[in-house]
């Protein structure tokens, strides 16, 4: 599945009509930096959308750190940026590549298939000189016809009901997987019958590695099996999530509540 732009191909169509970049820089440890990056210097022509303000809901006590934002909310954002069902959509972020796959998974969730991620982020764009700039760009509002597509998220029920046709992978550093450190949530550990493939082991200096390399990364999974990715909160799963889908995964979930979630049921296991 071919979900991944180079810089190249972005500057030689940079002003063409229909497509829209989307600036998805954010910082999980300050969250006002993305927005200051992104008032300071983007990609000519870009749009801001922001993890915490733009790409996830409120915060309550099940749904984990990031839950999805309200849909109609969200649509509506995406028409007020100009984005319809037709326009292809570039998203990119500083070069971390998490918060531009969560964006892009986002716009899969809600049936836009012309969507992909800039190789390289900000990072590699800025480093060869491409044109940048200050200005924030308006577009005319547009119409999107939303068609969800459930087969891409996984709910904790679902999580909870996984059985031997299902491979649950974990995408966080194996410290964190293993339990021996946890520095955001409230329990350590991971999810029952969960293995551990670090979402950060599939980019180099935020490029993907090439499709070989992720099939090989994947090459003890069962392409037949359903699989589910989740990460602490929904973010750092999504480039695992991607990068599945550059080996050629097609039954690939998203546990969008991710371990945060999941832990917020009592009654959940942790192994």
């Amino acid at each position: 599945m071919n979900v991944i732009i180079d810089k190249e191909w972005l500057l030689k169509n940079l002003h063409h009509e229909n497509i829209r970049i989307v600036d998805c820089s954010f910082s999980l440890a300050n969250a006002e930096k993305g927005r200051q990056e992104y008032a300071e210097n983007h990609i000519t022509g870009a749009i801001h959308f922001d993890l915490k303000k733009d790409l996830s809901g409120e915060v309550s006590e099940h749904g984990g750190r990031h839950p999805l934002p309200n849909i109609e909310e969200f649509i509506n954002k995406i028409q007020q940026a100009g984005i319809d069902e037709n326009t292809t959509v570039i998203a990119y972020d500083q070069g971390e590549g998490a918060f531009a796959a969560r964006f892009w998974w986002m716009l899969q969730y809600i049936g836009h298939e012309k969507v992909y991620v800039l190789d390289g982020g900000f990072r590699g764009w800025n480093e060869a000189n491409n044109p940048i700039t200050s200005e924030v760009p308006i577009f005319k509002k547009t119409t999107f016809n939303a068609n969800i597509n459930h087969e891409i998220f996984a709910s904790m029920e679902d999580v909870r009901a996984v059985d031997s046709k299902t491979i649950l992978i974990d995408s966080r550093e194996a410290r964190r997987y293993l339990g021996l450190e946890e520095p955001i949530d409230k329990k350590a550990g991971h999810i029952p019958g969960a293995i551990n493939k670090p979402w950060f082991e599939g980019l180099n200096e935020g490029f993907y590695k090439p499709a070989k390399v992720q099939r090989q990364r994947f090459e003890d999974l069962n392409p037949e099996k359903q699989l589910i990715v989740y990460c602490g909160s929904g973010v750092t799963a999504a480039p695992n999530f991607l990068a599945l889908k550059v080996a050629g995964f097609e039954k690939v979930k998203l546990y969008l509540g991710s371990f945060s979630d999941w832990i917020s049921y009592q009654e959940n296991k942790i192994q």
